[in-house]
C-alpha cells in the first residue's frame, strides 16, 4: 500500500502510532479555550473578543485562525436585529446640544448619557433607564420600573451622582422625551451642578453611545430570554449591567477591556 500510494513505510507508522499531528493538537487545545470564553459570554462573543480575550490569557493566536475554529465548531455570536425607532409628536426641547456628538472623553465624570429602553414580559411592559459615563463606557446609574414617568430617570441619576459624588458640572446628555424635560428632572440637575444637554429632533446619533448600550442589552441577552414576570425581568437585567457588562464584557472602545478594568487602570496611572 505504501509503494502504490508512494508514501514512506516510517511515516505511515508513526501515523498509526500518532494519527493526530502537533497542529491538530494545537487546534484542539485552542478550542477548548475558545469553547470556554464563548459559553463564559453567554455567547455573544465572536471571534474579536474571543481572539482577544485569549491573548489576555497568554495565547498566540490570529483572529482568523480563531474564526476558522469557531466555524468549524459552529460557534456564532448572536447578533440579533436592528432596533425600531419611533418619534414622538411633540418636541421637548429644554436644553442646547452641549455634547455635539463628542463621545471621546479624557477624564471620569466629564460627560455622562441617559435614555429610556422597553423590556417585555408576561406581565406587561418593564421600563430600564440607564446613565453612562462616555469615559469608560460604564453604566453608573440605573433605574427600573413599570411605567415611564421621570420618576425612572431622576431615580437613575440618583444611583449615579450617589456612585460619584465628587463629579460636578458633568454634561448629562439625554434625547428630547418628556421624561428628560420636566420640571423635576431639571431641578435635579440644577441641584446637583449638572449641566443638561439634548440631542436635535430626529437625529438618533446624537444618542449613540445609550442608543449603542440597548442593542448590546438587546442581543446579548433581553433577546434570548422570555420573561413571565417583570421581577424576573429585573433580576436578569441586574445580571447583565453590574455582573457582565460592567466588569467582565470586553468593550472594542476601549481596547477591549471590561468598563471597570478601563476605569481603574486610570485610577492607578493618576
Amino acid at each position: 500500500m505504501c509503494r502504490v500510494l508512494n508514501v514512506h513505510r516510517s511515516g505511515f507508522y508513526a501515523w498509526l502510532k500518532e494519527p493526530q499531528s502537533k497542529a491538530e493538537k494545537a487546534n484542539l487545545r485552542l478550542l477548548k479555550q475558545i469553547q470556554a470564553s464563548y459559553v463564559q459570554s453567554g455567547g455573544v462573543y465572536g471571534s474579536p473578543r474571543i481572539t482577544h480575550e485569549l491573548r489576555r490569557l497568554g495565547e498566540t493566536c490570529g483572529e482568523n485562525r480563531v474564526a476558522k475554529l469557531m466555524k468549524q465548531a459552529k460557534l456564532k455570536a448572536n447578533i440579533g436585529y436592528k432596533r425600531r425607532y419611533f418619534k414622538s409628536s411633540t418636541p421637548h426641547i429644554a436644553a442646547d446640544n452641549h455634547l455635539q456628538q463628542q463621545f471621546v472623553v479624557c477624564e471620569p465624570d466629564t460627560a455622562w448619557v441617559s435614555d429610556i429602553t422597553y423590556i417585555k414580559t408576561y406581565e406587561g411592559w418593564l421600563y430600564l433607564a440607564v446613565v453612562l459615563d462616555l469615559f469608560s463606557r460604564k453604566v453608573i446609574g440605573w433605574s427600573m420600573q413599570q411605567t415611564m414617568t421621570s420618576d425612572i430617570v431622576i431615580k437613575a441619576l440618583l444611583m449615579a451622582v450617589w456612585r460619584r459624588p465628587k463629579a460636578k458640572d458633568v454634561i448629562v446628555h439625554s434625547d428630547q422625551g418628556s421624561q428628560y424635560a420636566s420640571g423635576d428632572y431639571l431641578d435635579f440637575l440644577a441641584a446637583h451642578n449638572l449641566i443638561p444637554s439634548m440631542s436635535r429632533r430626529g437625529h438618533c446619533l446624537d444618542n449613540a453611545v445609550a442608543e449603542s448600550f440597548f442593542h448590546s442589552l438587546k442581543t446579548e441577552r433581553v433577546k434570548r430570554k422570555v420573561y413571565a414576570t417583570r421581577r424576573e425581568a429585573k433580576a436578569d437585567l441586574f445580571d447583565y449591567i453590574e455582573v457582565f457588562y460592567n466588569r467582565t464584557r470586553l468593550h472594542s472602545h476601549l481596547g477591549h477591556v471590561s468598563p471597570d478594568e478601563y476605569e481603574n487602570t486610570y485610577s492607578q496611572a493618576s
